[in-house]
């Protein structure tokens, strides 16, 4: 390694735009060229719709270059260009990400979301698409990444309830990372109708409704997407982004930064046999855990209940969770652990679904009410209506709980936040909240996650640990966007022991220039903080 790689440099974008290659304008193409002349005249000659991806010129600004989607009408007209506004790292090299505002296209096929690969690697693009009405996602890729047709694209479609049309290249030299193909026609509910192989060149297609892309219902059943938002919490999401407490974690860290090692546990159990056994268990996971030399600890998301015992009867469940919340704090202060545990809480005639923070003396450092309720969730609780993220001397912690996972809205404002590290005790409510969202949601703010889930849960997966996994060179391709995930099996009190380095969470990098968080377009943003 030389000296020059052995720190990474930071993204500065202004001085890489500056000194973008003369050659790449010289050999992109023109609005009017042969190339875009030629994609509308074979869509006029077979009457069919075409979105296509193609390197433009930007007209008299040589040599700057957008990546841009162009979309065709059956009768040859160029309807709209979409610019790529997520460039995937030497791309911040060779062209100028797009910072138009982002729209959808009436068409009479439906209304069209617009994005292209690294567009797709972020949540923002496909949820400005979703918000504004658009019932399919184009999607344009040339990746080299097999996380695109795993994650990026079933989850963008799952968590928008939008139809996803993804479109791959395949192939290339022998001796390099090939294009992966998986391109791939996915339902609104994550179904793949139809897929290509990630080998061999090849054409797919099925038959969708459009109109199917509402009502929108998330995850394994909540709904609507409307009413499970909070937008009137959003506004650190179009604020600057120098704004943030995260600002400070842009970029890369340098490669000899010390090792800031946080031992961590997921304290996996249900309700089972009996409440005083219940009980019993929950203490005894604690005190197992500390001799283990955990540090932190997290609990399921409302653990001690039996399933729909909270809904039953709300104001015993918060009766319990004060006794058992006791019981906690003195187990964590013997012996010596913060612990996340998810209880019902009453203040007057409102009950919440809560997360407290216990720290290593006994004491409740923070508590997160839960902003975001699904229609059961609802029939018993009040929302939250504020997020936590609490700097300990351990590490900084943010709060989160259950179906939130399928939010990216609520991760992202942790991270900008600061947090290190999330304590999500959870419910999984089907298998890819667990191996899509919450994969995702680290991957895209590089912030380590740690998920508890239920023995029953309905998903039967177990717990998770996520790590921020910091861009180092010679990383695989998949692994800076697609990180590792740690799990434990289910059905049973399985702890997941693991020692996360918290440094990792100061790396932003998802290679050399492309920062997930640095790279944020506030000024596109606003539907996302409309009520």
């Amino acid at each position: 390694m030389t000296a020059a790689q052995s720190e990474l440099p930071r993204p500065n974008f202004t001085v890489i735009q500056t000194f973008l290659p003369t050659y790449n304008y010289e050999i992109c193409e023109d609005i009017d060229g042969v190339f875009v002349t030629g994609l509308k005249a074979a869509a006029a000659e077979i009457g069919i719709m075409v979105v296509a991806g193609v390197d433009l010129k930007v007209p008299d600004k040589c040599p700057h270059v957008n990546i841009a989607q162009l979309v065709i009408g059956a009768d040859g007209t160029l309807l709209y260009t979409h610019h790529k506004t997520v460039l995937w790292d030497y791309e911040y090299g060779l062209f100028t990400p797009g910072s138009k505002d982002l729209e959808v296209i009436d068409t009479p096929l439906g209304r069209l979301g617009l994005l292209m690969c690294a567009d797709g690697i972020v949540p923002e693009v496909a949820r400005i698409a979703a918000l504004k009405g658009a019932e399919i996602l184009c999607n344009s890729l040339n990746s080299r990444g097999p996380d695109e047709m795993r994650v990026h694209e079933p989850l963008r479609a799952i968590e928008n309830h939008v139809w996803m049309v993804a479109s791959n290249t395949v192939g290339g030299p022998a001796d390099q990372y090939p294009w992966t193909g998986g391109s791939q026609i996915i339902s609104p509910t994550g179904e793949t109708l139809a897929g290509a192989g990630e080998t061999e060149e090849g054409m797919v297609w099925a038959d969708i409704t459009p109109a199917t892309s509402f009502p929108k219902i998330l995850g394994g059943g909540i709904g609507p997407l409307k009413a499970f938002r909070r937008p009137d919490l959003y506004g650190e999401l179009v604020a600057p982004l120098d704004s943030h407490r995260a600002a400070a974690m842009y970029g890369p860290v340098p490669t000899n930064a010390p090792k800031r090692p946080l031992n961590v546990v997921t304290l996996q159990m249900s309700w089972y046999h009996s409440t005083e056994w219940t009980v019993a268990r929950t203490l005894g996971q604690i005190s197992y855990a500390a001799i283990r030399g955990a540090q932190l600890g997290v609990f399921p998301e409302l653990f001690c209940f039996k399933r729909n015992e909270v809904a039953e009867d709300p104001e015993a469940a918060a009766i319990f969770s004060s006794q058992l919340l006791e019981k906690i704090q003195h187990a964590a202060g013997e012996s010596g652990m913060y612990v996340v545990a998810s209880l019902v809480e009453r203040e007057e005639d409102a009950f919440f679904s809560t997360a407290y923070l216990v720290d290593d003396a006994g004491e409740i450092r923070a508590k997160y009410r839960k902003v975001h309720l699904g229609s059961e969730e609802r029939q018993w609780a009040t929302p939250g209506s504020s997020f936590t993220v609490v700097e300990t001397p351990i590490a900084t912690i943010g709060l989160m709980l259950g179906n939130e996972i399928w939010l990216p809205e609520m991760t992202r404002i942790l991270s900008l936040r600061g947090a290190e590290v999330i304590a999500h005790p959870c419910d999984w409510d089907r298998l890819e909240a667990a191996t899509m969202a919450a994969v995702e949601r680290a991957e895209e703010n590089r912030t380590h996650m740690i998920s508890c889930a239920r023995t029953d849960n309905p998903a039967k997966f177990g717990s998770q640990i996520v790590l921020a996994d910091r861009f180092r060179l010679g990383q695989c391709i998949a692994l800076m966007r697609y990180p590792t995930a740690i799990w434990s099996r289910t059905g049973f009190e399985e702890n997941t022991f693991y020692e996360l380095d918290l440094q990792d969470a100061h790396s932003k990098m998802q290679g050399f220039y492309l920062d997930p968080l640095a790279t944020r377009q506030p000024a596109l943003y606003g539907v996302i903080v409309q009520k």
